[in-house]
C-alpha cells in the first residue's frame, strides 16, 4: 500500500482533528477522497484524531501512518563475488577491467550496469562541496573570454566570430565587457587596459583561465606567464593568479556574467556591426547589469562599486603599456629575422628556430619561450638593419668587424712598418686586399706584435709587402736577422715576377726553405 510522506499525513490529521470533511480535505489537498478516507481509518485507530491529545512527534506518525515496506530488492549478481572486486577496487582496478576480469576468471554472466550500481554500493560518493571565497574591495577581478556568435567586421563587412571580454570585480560583481574578433596577445593586453580605464583603477590581483596570450605553462603549482602579460602586469602592479587546469568554477563570479550576457544582452539581438553592438554593450553593463539586484550580494553592482569599491582599487600608471604587436618570426641563415622590411639580428645558434616577437614603440624583443634571445631599437624606415657582431661565429664576426679603418688602427697599434704596410695594401688598385690585410695582423696573435713589426718591417725594406712574403720571413725566422745597411737593390724577379731568393740575405737554412717553397728544383740548385 502506498503511503503518503509525514509531511501530509500531519497535515491530514491537522484537518480532520479541526473537523474539515473529506471532500474538503481532499479539494485543498489535491488528493483522492479514498485517500483521504483511508488515513481518516488509520488515524481514528491510532488515537490521533482526539483534540485534546497532543499531536505526536513526526517519527512516530511516520511509523505508524508512514511509507509502508519498501519492495523486495532483487541479490545483485556481483554479490557471490563481493571480496574479489572489494580487492580489485583497493588495487585501483577501473569498473570495466573488474567486468572483465569476472567475466573471463570467473564466469560472470551479469552487466556492467550490475558492476557499477555494485562498486557504487562498496564505494559512495562523496558530495562535491563547494567553498564561496569573500574578498575585500579592489582585492580581486575575474576575467574570462566567452563565444559570442558571429558578428560583421566594419572594415569588410563580413561575419566573423565574436568573442566577449568580461573582467567582473569579485566583491562589487560590477564588471566591464566588450567584443572582439581574436583572443591574441595585443587583443588581450588591449582589453585589459581599456578595462582598468573603464573601471578608473586596478584590482590587487587578476584571476583567470589558463589562457595561451597569458600563461605559456599551465601547472597547479608553477605557471609560466607569457613575457608580454608578465610585463605588463608589472607595469601596472597587479598580481596574476592562473587557476588550475580544467576548473572553471574557481572563476565562477566571471563565468556567471558570461551566461547573464548571453541570456540577457545577446540572445535574440541583431546588431549591424560589432561596433554597434559594443555601443549598446556599454550601456547594457550600466543600466542593465549595473542596476539589477545580484542574487548573491542582493545589492546593485554599480551601487556596491561605486560606495565602496572604486576607491579601493590601485591607481593607474602614468603611461599605458605600449606593446603594439606580437609576432612568430623565423631565423634566417644569416642570423637575422626579417619584420617588415628591416632585418634583426640574433645569435647564430638560433638559426632556423622561430621566435617570439614582442613589437613596442620603440624596441624590438625577441624571445623563445621565456628565453629573451635579443632587443633592439624598431626601425624606422624598411631596409635598415640592427646587427651585432657578437650574434655571428667567432670567425664571420673578425672579418666583419676589421673593416679598413680598423685595420689601420689596429696596425698602427703594432707599429709604423706594419702600418705602413696595411696602408700599401689598402691601397693598392684594383684588387682588394682586405683579406690579406686581415691575414697580416692576425700574425700578431701568433707570434706577437713585435715580430710581426719586424717581418713587416724587412718586406719593406726588400720591396715584397705580401702576405706570403711576411709569413715566409717570420717561418724562416728572418725578423731576427739585422737588416743590411743602406737603400735594397732587388731585381723583380725573373720573366714570371718572381723575386730570386739568392737576391735576399737569407741563411743557408732559410735559403732553402723559401726557394723549395717558390722555385722548382732545378732553379734551386742553380742558385
Amino acid at each position: 500500500m502506498e503511503r503518503l510522506h509525514v509531511n501530509y499525513l500531519r497535515e491530514i490529521i491537522h484537518r480532520l482533528r479541526l473537523g474539515q470533511s473529506d471532500r474538503a480535505i481532499s479539494r485543498d489537498m489535491h488528493l483522492s477522497r479514498h485517500t483521504i478516507c483511508k488515513y481518516r481509518e488509520l488515524a481514528q485507530r491510532a488515537g490521533y484524531l482526539d483534540p485534546s491529545a497532543p499531536l505526536p512527534e513526526a517519527q512516530v506518525i511516520a511509523a505508524a501512518l508512514g511509507p509502508g515496506p519498501r519492495p523486495p530488492v532483487t541479490e545483485s549478481t556481483v554479490l557471490p563475488y563481493k571480496e574479489v572486486v572489494a580487492q580489485l577496487l583497493e588495487q585501483g582496478v577501473e569498473m570495466m577491467t573488474i567486468f572483465d576480469r569476472l567475466r573471463d576468471s570467473y564466469g560472470y554472466s551479469g552487466s556492467y550496469s550490475s558492476i557499477r550500481r555494485f562498486v557504487h554500493r562498496l564505494q559512495p560518493r562523496e558530495p562535491k562541496v563547494t567553498v564561496r571565497v569573500h574578498t575585500a574591495p579592489g582585492e580581486e577581478a575575474q576575467v574570462d573570454f566567452g563565444y559570442a556568435g558571429s558578428l560583421a567586421d566594419p572594415t569588410t563587412g563580413a561575419p566573423r566570430q565574436a568573442y566577449v571580454f568580461i573582467m567582473t570585480l569579485s566583491f562589487s560583481r560590477h564588471q566591464y565587457a566588450e567584443l572582439v574578433f581574436d583572443q591574441k596577445i595585443p587583443t588581450w593586453l588591449a582589453l585589459h587596459r581599456r578595462a582598468f580605464e573603464s573601471l578608473g583603477g586596478v584590482p590587487a590581483r587578476v584571476v583567470l583561465d589558463n589562457l595561451k596570450a597569458a600563461v605559456l605553462l599551465a601547472s597547479l603549482h608553477d605557471p609560466v606567464l607569457s613575457e608580454p602579460y608578465r610585463r605588463f602586469a608589472q607595469h601596472y602592479g597587479f598580481m596574476v593568479s592562473p587557476n588550475r587546469p580544467a576548473t572553471p568554477e574557481h572563476k565562477g563570479k566571471v563565468e556567471n556574467n558570461i551566461h547573464f550576457f548571453k541570456r540577457s544582452f545577446l540572445a535574440g539581438q541583431q546588431f549591424s556591426d560589432v561596433r554597434e553592438a559594443n555601443r549598446k554593450l556599454a550601456v547594457w553593463v550600466k543600466e542593465r547589469a549595473g542596476t539589477r539586484r545580484h542574487g548573491t550580494t542582493n545589492q546593485p553592482p554599480l551601487a556596491l562599486f561605486e560606495a565602496h569599491e572604486r576607491r579601493n582599487l590601485l591607481p593607474l600608471p602614468p603611461e599605458p603599456f605600449e606593446l603594439v604587436e606580437t609576432r612568430i618570426l623565423k631565423v634566417h641563415p644569416d642570423c637575422h629575422v626579417t619584420m617588415d622590411g628591416s632585418y634583426y639580428s640574433v645569435p647564430y645558434r638560433y638559426v632556423g628556430q622561430k621566435l617570439d616577437a614582442y613589437i613596442f614603440e620603440r624596441v624590438v624583443q625577441l624571445f623563445l619561450g621565456t628565453e629573451l634571445v635579443a632587443t633592439h631599437p624598431r626601425a624606422s624606415a624598411k631596409g635598415q638593419w640592427h646587427t651585432r657582431l657578437e650574434h655571428y661565429p667567432a670567425a664571420k664576426a673578425a672579418f666583419l668587424e676589421k673593416t679598413p679603418e680598423r685595420c689601420r688602427q689596429i696596425a698602427s697599434a703594432v707599429g709604423p712598418a706594419t702600418s705602413e704596410v696595411v696602408e700599401t695594401l689598402l691601397e693598392e688598385r684594383p684588387l682588394d686586399r682586405l683579406r690579406s690585410v686581415q691575414a697580416i695582423l692576425r700574425l700578431a696573435d701568433t707570434v706577437g706584435s713585435k715580430r710581426l713589426e719586424l717581418a713587416c718591417r724587412r718586406a719593406l725594406f726588400y720591396g715584397d709587402p705580401r702576405y706570403r712574403r711576411i709569413k715566409a720571413i717570420l717561418d724562416a725566422a728572418l725578423d731576427q736577422e739585422t737588416l743590411p745597411e743602406g737603400p735594397c737593390h732587388v731585381s723583380r724577379g725573373d720573366s714570371l715576377g718572381r723575386e730570386h731568393p739568392c737576391q735576399m740575405p737569407l741563411s743557408v737554412f732559410a735559403f732553402q726553405r723559401q726557394a723549395v717553397e717558390f722555385f722548382p728544383p732545378e732553379e734551386v740548385r742553380r742558385c
